[in-house]
């Protein structure tokens, strides 16, 4: 519609999505197939359904659900962010040096923490700049932010390991709250900030516009560049985060505190049903997917499976859940052809 002569113009922004009404089979699958799996085990493994191994499960669980909230905010868009061990490993050779530790004088506390995460959230924001300037596939640029990372870490390493011996650091790792790790209630923290972003800010929102349809939010007057920065920055501070955590438990910085843990995240986002494509699925699901298979690596270890199989089961698992997301779909734009 044109506005009459003389007003100003309004841009129309996409209205904010409803929620449907009842649950649809994919978005309780996850739900039902943590359960199931649960069950399943505490019914061949006595040790399983112990109340201590439930907790060993949640304090498992911490370091991967910080990483999968940021990996989360970047699928939504429908790219693919493959830095979180690059970036980690900065943040966790970054954060042992600034606080009290063995190679200098540093007792830097939470600033030394926050400091790390700004590093962390740099280098995401590194990420997002490549991609909107240079118009090349996320995998790559990622990727590349990536090898940056190890590089600053590798650097900052200077072949003699730093040992943390900041109490405040080693205290998340070790001391409790009701039962659990103080690194499982920042976890439950970043996913409670995660979802409140996700769900109420307008970085949320059009992250899941972008990958829902990225021409039509064009097309309304956003500026799409800017949030895809955004995005990437938000991603890198929570893997900063991850890193941190990582070295708490460690009580020493390593240049590899991330490795692995981005097929991890994309692992436990994708059973949880958020797709690799954008525009569906989101932080609480994610979470879902992360205690999933946090879950089935503690109940096959229970049963005594190798660590070997232990990859190829998840590995199954990925292919059916990107399966079930993907056929329906395909036959519903088969239909409407």
């Amino acid at each position: 519609m044109t506005s009459p002569a003389g007003a100003d113009t309004e841009v129309v922004l996409p209205p904010r999505p409803q929620p449907r009404r009842g649950v649809s089979l994919r978005d309780a699958g996850p739900p039902i197939a943590l359960a199931v799996i649960f069950l399943l085990f505490a019914l061949i493994s006595p040790g399983f359904r112990t109340i201590g191994n439930v907790q060993n499960i949640m304090d498992a669980a911490a370091v991967l659900a910080v990483v999968t909230c940021g990996i989360t905010f970047v699928l939504m868009m429908g790219s693919i962010d493959l830095s979180a061990p690059g970036v980690m490993g900065a943040a966790a050779i970054a954060v042992s040096l600034l606080v009290a530790n063995n190679r200098n004088g540093n007792d830097w506390g939470l600033l030394g923490v926050l400091v790390a995460v700004l590093l962390a959230a740099a280098l995401g924001c590194l990420s997002g700049l490549a991609l909107v300037l240079l118009k090349v596939p996320s995998f790559m640029t990622t990727l590349g932010v990536s090898a940056v990372g190890l590089g600053v870490a590798t650097l900052l390493f200077g072949g003699v390991q730093p040992n943390i011996s900041d109490e405040m650091l080693r205290g998340w790792a070790i001391e409790r709250f009701l039962g659990l790790a103080y690194l499982t209630w920042i976890a439950f923290g970043c996913v409670l900030i995660g979802w409140l972003i996700q769900c109420y800010s307008r970085l949320g929102r059009y992250a899941f516009a972008i990958g829902g349809a990225e021409e039509v939010l064009a097309l309304s007057g956003v500026k799409v560049a800017p949030y895809k920065v955004a995005v990437f920055t938000l991603a890198g501070a929570f893997y900063g985060l991850a890193g941190v955590m990582v070295t708490s438990q460690l009580s020493a910085g390593l240049v590899q505190a991330g490795k692995g843990y981005d097929f991890a995240a994309i692992t436990a986002a994708v059973v949880g049903g958020t797709l690799l494509t954008g525009g569906r699925g989101g932080i609480l699901h994610s979470a879902v997917g992360v205690l999933l298979v946090t879950v089935l690596t503690n109940g096959l270890v229970q049963v005594g499976v190798s660590p070997y199989w232990q990859g190829g089961v998840q590995g199954l698992i990925v292919v059916a859940a990107v399966a079930a997301a993907v056929i329906p779909q395909r036959r519903r734009n088969q239909v409407t052809k």
